[in-house]
């Protein structure tokens, strides 16, 4: 391993070849099982299951994220298997960021609002709010994605990438709080959104123990979705956050033996935050039975038919336009 007096200032280059070649080659693994599974979802979702009919407009925003996600991760390995942790293209190594931040950061917004939805749908049941409203329409979506762009702005800087941020030598003011700055947006994208997402599921979980047998399958429905976020979150997003937290620290202590070794852990929590776009689309099969059986007819019919042995070839699938094969006792 390369001592850490020899890194370069920005340290931008890779201080073990071994671990980012490990690396690389999980995010072209994550690559070549993601992109199809993406790919079919997104074909589901626009074709057979029609989102914009089912009021699965969050949905389908993750699918996009997801997908934007994914293809950006070829350029990131072979940025690693060539012993740079970023491109040394200014050019392309801003666009890389913006679009691994932006999508990152609308995947983690949009399961979070798909929580609130299952909080709002389930705790204040027959209350009028405005989130049934805006379920139904990419209002909230557009505001979604617009108010990501000026957050995922200052993350498209080499310094943040290269995890040199807080505690360079030779610091101005200037980069004082435009690092502070960076840092908060970062943290401030997954720890807010993780507090919502506990806050959710233990009103979700009280709803379910003082609801009646009756009406408990709906709700233990909700609580498997929201639970399933929950630790989508606490295995791809909280950990580099944990990390990253840990790296400045090391840093503004200028502990610079350990910072060697948590930059490489820190790279490697990132490439395994990716894996959210392989869990996501288990989650469209807990948030809709619709999304499911639509997937399962298409990819999977002989699935389809063992799970339903008493279906109808006549009934029409209201989600999809189609005929196809539904049962007989509705669910």
């Amino acid at each position: 391993m390369t001592n850490s007096i020899d890194l370069p200032p920005d340290h931008c280059n890779t201080t073990n070849p071994i671990t980012y070649q490990v690396l690389s080659g999980l995010m072209i693994g994550e690559f070549v099982f993601g992109l199809p599974l993406n790919l079919s979802v997104l074909y589901i979702f626009l074709f057979r299951f029609k989102f914009w009919r089912t009021n699965s407009v969050f949905l389908f925003n993750i699918v996009v994220a997801d997908f934007l996600l994914m293809v950006c991760l070829p350029a990131k390995a072979y940025n690693y298997q060539h012993g740079v942790r970023r491109s040394e293209n200014k050019g392309l190594c801003a666009t890389m960021l913006f679009m691994l931040f932006l999508n990152r950061g609308a995947s983690i917004a949009f399961l979070t609002t798909l929580s609130i939805d299952r909080y709002f749908n389930v705790v204040h049941l027959g209350k009028r709010n405005c989130v049934k409203f805006l379920r139904k329409s990419p209002l909230i979506s557009l505001l979604i994605w617009f108010f990501l762009l000026p957050l995922t702005v200052p993350t498209m800087v080499t310094t943040f990438e290269c995890c040199n941020s807080l505690g360079r030598a030779n610091e101005t003011l200037f980069h004082n709080i435009t690092d502070t700055f960076r840092e908060v947006v970062f943290f401030t994208q997954i720890v807010i959104p993780f507090v919502i997402l506990v806050y959710c599921t233990v009103r979700i979980v009280d709803r379910l123990r003082k609801k009646t047998v009756g009406e408990k399958t709906k709700l233990r429905r909700a609580v498997f979705l929201v639970t399933s976020v929950m630790v989508v979150f606490s295995v791809c997003f909280l950990p580099c956050a944990i990390a990253r937290a840990v790296l400045l620290a090391v840093r503004m202590l200028e502990i610079q033996d350990a910072e060697v070794m948590v930059v490489q852990v820190y790279d490697g929590l990132m490439v395994l935050s990716y894996i959210d776009c392989l869990l996501d689309p288990l989650l469209y099969c807990f948030c809709c039975t619709g999304f499911r059986d639509a997937y399962l007819e298409a990819f999977c019919p002989a699935a389809l038919l063992k799970s339903m042995p008493n279906f109808d070839s006549r009934t029409t699938n209201t989600h999809t336009g189609h005929t196809v094969n539904v049962p007989l006792e509705q669910k």
